[in-house]
């Protein structure tokens, strides 16, 4: 599996956890929505798509299976985020 491409959309708000929400294509025919990335106490992580359910609690809606894969998922991401944010600062 491959990243092919990754949106990164800064949040407008500048009071808050969400910083941004990114859209990752996968070897070109597949696309992952609302990964959001969120400023946590040892720096921003992604979290995946997710909804609530009827108890309250939210289960993500896709997920990579493995540590590996969503290492590789994270650096793209927060890669682009990095560049994304120091472009609109610029």
């Amino acid at each position: 599996m491959n990243i092919t491409e990754v949106r990164v959309r800064l949040v407008k708000k500048e009071e808050g956890k969400l910083k941004a929400v990114a859209s990752v294509t996968l070897d070109d025919c597949f696309v992952v929505h609302d990964v959001k990335i969120i400023e946590g106490a040892e720096g921003c992580f992604i979290a995946m798509p997710s909804k609530r359910t009827p108890e309250g609690e939210y289960k993500d809606i896709v997920h990579p299976l493995n540590t590996e894969t969503r290492e590789m998922m994270g650096k793209a991401i927060l890669s682009e985020y990095e560049k994304v944010k120091s472009e609109a600062n610029a």
